[in-house]
C-alpha cells in the first residue's frame, strides 16, 4: 500500500510546498466565502499556495491553477455526553489543533467537546488519503503536511509595518470558571486583602481577591500579592482596578503571562456586582460606580433595557467584533444595504471570483464580493432549530478578519488594534471603491456631491465661486442654541466648584439641540482665517459659504460631536439632536455668481522667503526643530537620521517625523548628515518669481511627500503651487484636500479653504458641471431633488473616536434593525437623536 500511495502521488511532487518563513497558510476561512473547518464541508487547502477553500469554490481553484493536491480540514463540535466531568480539555483527534483560532461558534468548553480529522484530497477525483500517514506517505509529503497542520493561521503574521504587538484573547476567557462565594466589589476604597497597599490593585475574576500587584503591566509597586496568589490557585485572569470603563480594561492572565482581552468581561465583572455601563475612569484612577438615574448613552444606544427580539435570514448577519473593529462592522452592514452596492459586488458575485487574480485574499473586489454574500445570503444567519432553546441561540455572524487584513493593508491606523472614526474608514472605502472600479460600475458614484463654495472679501466686496468634489455634509452642533442651555451652565458651574473642592462630580447633562440650529450654523458664513485678497494684494478678513451644486442620491449627514482637548486627544459632546426622517435642503442649492456681483481677480498671493533664507547656501544649517529631534533620539534612531525627519517632514512635529524614519529606515543614506538643498537647486532666486508651469520639482521632494502617503499627481502640484518648499507644500496639500479629484479620491475634509484651480474646465456658473459627459476626466456626478429620508444611522458610544465602541441601525422591510457587531435583533427604540453619522436616500420626484 505504502508504494501505491508513493506511486499515486509522483506526478504530483513538484507542486508540493513545505511552507517557508513568511508564508500563510490560510486554514481557518475560505477565500471566497465564510467557510472553515467547522462548516459542514470542512475546509481544503492547498498544498502549494496554502490558500483555503470551502467546498463550493475549491474546484474553481483546481480549474484555474491545475493544482491538484489539497488537505481537507474537518473540525467537529459536540456536545458533551450527560454525566460527563466538566473543565475536561476538548478530546482531539490526531493531537493536532489545525484551527489556530477561537472556535467560529460560541461553544463553551465546559459543555463541549471536538474532533479534528485531516486527509489529503486529490483532484479531479478525489481521492482521499487520511492523515497522519507516515508509513506510508513520501517524506516530502508527510513534512508538508506536518508543516501546514502546524502553522499558524495567515491572520497571525505579524504586520511588518506595525510595530504595535496585537493583544490576544484569553484562552481562559471563554470557560473560565467563578466561584459563587457571594463576593461583591464595593465601587470604591479598595485594599489589597493581603496588606495595606491600595494602589496598583487586581481583581482576581475567579474568586473576587482584590490584591496588589508588582513588576507586571505598569509597575506601579506592590508586594506581588495577586501573583503569589495565582501560584496559589492557579486562577489565571485578573483586572485592573481603576481602568474598568463602558469601553474595557486592562486584562491580564498569569497563565499566559501577558495583557489580554476577555470578550465576556462584562459578565465576569458583573458576578461580583460591577456593572461596565457605569463605570467611569477618574483622574486619579479610582472608578465612579455609583447608581444614577441618569441613563447613559451606552443604555440608550444599545437599548440595553429592551428585550430585543432577534431576527435572522438575507441582510440580517451579523459582523463579529475581533476586537475594537466595530467601526468596519458598521460601515460595511450600512453599505451593504444599499443597492448599488449589492448590485457591483454581489450581483457579479461569480464574474468577480471567476476572474480574481491567483492570491483572492489581497484582491478587493474579491473580499467585497465576499463580505457582501456573507452578510446578505443568509447562510450565516440561520434562526434556532427546534431543538435549541431560542433563548440560548445566539447568530454566529461572520468574522471579517480577512477582510479587515486586505483594506487596511499598508494604512498605519486601519492595520492596527486600535478604535477608529467610522467616518474616516467610510471615506477610506470609498477611496479604495474608486480605485478598483476603472472599467465597471462604481457604486460610490451614489455619495458623490459638487459643493459650491463662495468666498467674499470684507473689504471690496469682491467674491469668487470655486466647486469641488465632497462625500460628506458635516453638520456643525452649536451647543450655544441648546434648549436647555440654562441648565447647562448650571451644571458647569457645579462641575468646577466640586473640582475645586475636589468632591463628587454632579449628574452630567446632555445638550438637547435643535436640528434647525444646526442647518442654520451650516448655512451662516464663516471666517477664512489668513485670506489672501488679490483684488486688495494683501491679507485680508474674508467669508465663506457652502451649496449644493447637486444633491447625491445617498446622503452621508455627520454630526461634529468631536472636538480637541488640550492634550489633542479628539473629545465628543455630549449632546442630542432631533433629526428628522425627512430632509429638504432644496433651500441650500447653489445658485452662482449673481446680478451686481463682482469677482475677485485671479492672481496668486506672491511667495515671499525671509531675507535671511533668501541668500542661503547647501553649507547653510536648515531650521530644525530640535526638541522633536530629542524626542525621536530618545527612542534609539541615529541622530542625523532624526535630524533628517523633522527637516523633510517641515517641522511638523515628532509623530509625522517618526511616520518619515520607518519609511526610510531601510534606506543606504539613512544615518547620514543632512544637506539641506540650496534654493537655487529648487527654484529663481526672486522671491516674487513662481516656478514656470513646466518646470518639474526635485524627485527627492516628491519622494518625500509621496512618502507620507500623498499621491504623486498631489505632492508635483503642491511643490509647483509653492516653489518647490517642502512645508509650505506640506500645508498646501492639507489645505486642498480636492486638489487630486483627477484620481477620484475621497477628500477627508469638508469645511476647507476652496482650490482656485478645481473644475477649471467647467463653467462654475451653469448646471453643465453635472454632466459626466463634460469632462470625461473628471468624477461622475448625479443630481436631483434635494429631499431625503432617513434610513440607516450609526452611533458612538464612549469619550473618544480613539475608545469607545460602534452600533448601527438600519430601516428594512419598515421596521428599525439594530446591529450590534454579531447580534441583530429588531429595535424598539432606536435613538436617532444620539448618532454620530446619518444615511438618507433621495426621495424620487413627485
Amino acid at each position: 500500500m505504502a508504494a501505491d500511495l508513493g506511486e499515486l502521488l509522483v506526478p504530483y511532487m513538484p507542486t508540493i510546498r513545505v511552507p517557508r518563513t513568511g508564508d500563510r497558510v490560510f486554514k481557518s476561512e475560505c477565500a471566497f466565502s465564510y467557510d472553515s473547518p467547522e462548516s459542514d464541508g470542512g475546509l481544503y487547502v492547498c498544498m502549494n499556495t496554502f490558500l483555503g477553500f470551502g467546498r463550493e469554490h475549491v474546484e474553481r481553484h483546481y480549474r484555474k491553477t491545475g493544482q491538484s493536491i489539497y488537505m481537507h480540514l474537518k473540525r467537529t463540535v459536540k456536545k458533551k455526553a450527560t454525566g460527563a466531568t466538566g473543565g475536561a480539555v476538548p478530546r482531539r483527534q490526531n493531537g493536532k489543533t489545525f484551527l489556530d483560532l477561537e472556535l467560529h461558534q460560541n461553544y463553551n468548553g465546559d459543555d463541549y467537546e471536538y474532533e479534528d480529522e485531516a486527509k489529503l484530497v486529490i483532484f479531479p477525483d478525489h481521492f482521499e488519503i487520511p492523515l497522519p500517514n507516515i508509513e506510508e506517505l513520501p517524506a516530502l509529503v508527510t513534512i508538508a503536511c506536518d508543516a501546514v497542520l502546524n502553522a499558524p493561521c495567515g491572520f497571525r503574521k505579524q504586520d511588518q509595518d506595525s510595530w504595535e504587538e496585537e493583544i490576544q484573547v484569553s484562552k481562559h476567557a471563554r470557560s473560565l470558571r467563578q466561584l459563587d462565594n457571594g463576593v461583591r466589589i464595593p465601587p470604591s476604597g479598595w485594599k489589597c486583602t493581603k496588606c495595606e497597599m491600595r494602589e496598583n490593585l487586581w481583581l482576581n475574576l475567579t474568586d473576587g481577591s482584590v490584591l496588589c500587584g508588582k513588576w507586571f503591566f505598569d509597575g506601579n509597586g506592590g508586594n506581588g500579592h495577586a501573583l503569589e496568589h495565582y501560584r496559589e490557585t492557579s486562577f489565571p485572569l485578573a483586572v485592573k482596578l481603576g481602568t474598568i470603563t463602558p469601553d474595557g480594561a486592562d486584562i491580564y492572565s498569569f497563565d499566559e503571562e501577558e495583557a489580554v482581552l476577555d470578550p465576556h468581561i462584562s459578565d465576569h465583572l458583573a458576578h461580583f456586582g460591577i456593572d461596565m455601563l457605569l463605570m467611569q475612569k477618574t483622574e486619579n484612577g479610582h472608578v465612579d460606580n455609583e447608581a444614577r438615574p441618569r441613563v447613559t448613552e451606552w443604555e440608550v444606544i444599545q437599548e440595553s433595557g429592551s428585550k430585543l427580539k432577534a431576527v435572522y435570514g438575507p441582510g440580517y448577519t451579523g459582523i463579529k467584533n475581533l476586537g475594537n473593529c466595530c467601526y468596519l462592522g458598521t460601515t460595511m452592514q450600512v453599505l451593504f444595504s444599499i443597492p448599488e452596492f449589492q448590485r457591483a459586488y454581489v450581483g457579479n458575485l461569480q464574474r468577480i471570483f471567476d476572474y480574481s487574480p491567483l492570491d483572492p485574499t489581497q484582491d478587493f473586489s474579491t473580499q467585497m464580493a465576499k463580505l457582501g454574500h456573507g452578510l446578505l445570503s443568509g447562510q450565516y444567519s440561520k434562526p434556532p432549530v427546534k431543538s435549541e432553546l431560542i433563548e440560548q441561540h445566539q447568530q454566529k455572524g461572520i468574522c471579517p478578519r480577512m477582510f479587515k487584513a486586505s483594506v487596511s493593508k499598508g494604512h498605519p491606523e486601519f492595520s492596527s488594534n486600535r478604535q477608529q472614526d467610522a467616518l474616516e474608514f467610510l471615506l477610506h472605502i470609498i477611496n479604495l471603491v474608486e480605485r478598483n472600479s476603472a472599467g465597471s460600475e462604481n457604486p460610490s458614484d451614489v455619495f458623490r456631491f459638487l459643493v459650491e463654495e463662495r468666498i467674499q472679501c470684507c473689504q471690496s466686496r469682491k467674491v469668487r465661486y470655486t466647486q469641488r468634489v465632497d462625500y460628506v455634509m458635516q453638520l456643525p452642533a452649536p451647543v450655544e442654541a441648546a434648549t436647555n442651555r440654562e441648565e447647562l451652565i448650571a451644571y458647569e458651574a457645579k462641575r468646577q466648584e466640586a473640582q475645586e473642592k475636589m468632591t463628587a462630580s454632579p449628574e452630567p447633562v446632555r445638550a438637547r439641540v435643535p436640528f434647525t440650529a444646526c442647518l442654520q450654523a451650516f448655512s451662516e458664513p464663516e471666517n477664512v482665517p489668513d485670506f489672501w485678497s488679490s483684488a486688495l494684494q494683501a491679507k485680508s478678513a474674508g467669508v465663506k459659504t457652502s451649496r449644493f451644486v447637486s444633491f447625491p442620491e445617498y446622503l452621508v449627514l455627520q454630526i461634529k460631536k468631536f472636538t480637541f482637548g488640550l492634550d489633542w486627544v479628539p473629545k465628543k459632546i455630549d449632546l442630542s439632536i432631533d433629526m428628522p426622517d425627512f430632509l429638504d435642503l432644496t433651500r441650500l442649492r447653489a445658485t452662482g455668481l449673481q446680478a451686481g456681483e463682482e469677482e475677485l481677480p485671479d492672481l496668486m498671493p506672491p511667495i515671499v522667503l525671509p531675507e535671511d533664507t533668501r541668500d542661503s547656501s547647501m553649507t547653510d544649517s536648515p531650521e530644525i526643530d530640535e526638541s522633536a529631534v530629542m524626542q525621536l533620539a530618545e527612542m534609539g534612531f541615529p541622530l542625523e537620521a532624526c535630524r533628517k525627519a523633522v527637516y523633510y517632514t517641515g517641522n511638523m512635529g515628532a509623530e509625522m517625523a517618526f511616520n518619515w524614519i520607518i519609511a526610510h529606515m531601510e534606506e543606504p543614506d539613512f544615518a547620514e548628515p543632512l544637506v539641506a538643498p540650496s534654493l537655487s537647486d529648487s527654484g529663481p532666486s526672486s522671491a516674487s518669481q513662481a516656478p514656470s508651469a513646466d518646470s518639474q520639482p526635485p524627485e527627492e521632494s516628491v519622494a518625500i511627500l509621496t512618502s507620507m502617503g500623498f499621491p504623486r499627481r498631489q505632492a508635483v502640484r503642491a511643490l509647483k503651487a509653492t516653489n518647490n518648499n517642502l512645508e509650505r507644500a506640506l500645508d498646501w496639500i492639507f489645505t486642498h484636500p480636492d486638489s487630486e479629484e483627477d484620481s477620484g479620491s475621497a477628500s477627508d475634509m469638508a469645511d476647507t479653504e476652496p482650490n482656485d484651480n478645481a473644475f477649471s474646465s467647467a463653467n462654475a456658473h451653469s448646471d453643465s458641471t453635472l454632466s459626466p459627459d463634460q469632462d470625461p476626466a473628471g468624477p461622475r456626478i448625479k443630481d436631483g431633488p434635494g429631499r431625503y429620508e432617513l434610513f440607516a444611522f450609526i452611533s458612538h458610544m464612549g469619550t473618544s473616536t480613539m475608545s469607545g465602541h460602534y452600533v448601527c441601525h438600519i430601516k428594512k422591510e419598515g421596521r428599525w434593525v439594530i446591529y450590534n457587531d454579531h447580534k441583530v435583533c429588531l429595535s424598539e427604540r432606536p435613538p436617532k437623536d444620539m448618532a454620530y453619522m446619518y444615511f438618507y436616500h433621495r426621495l424620487s420626484r413627485s
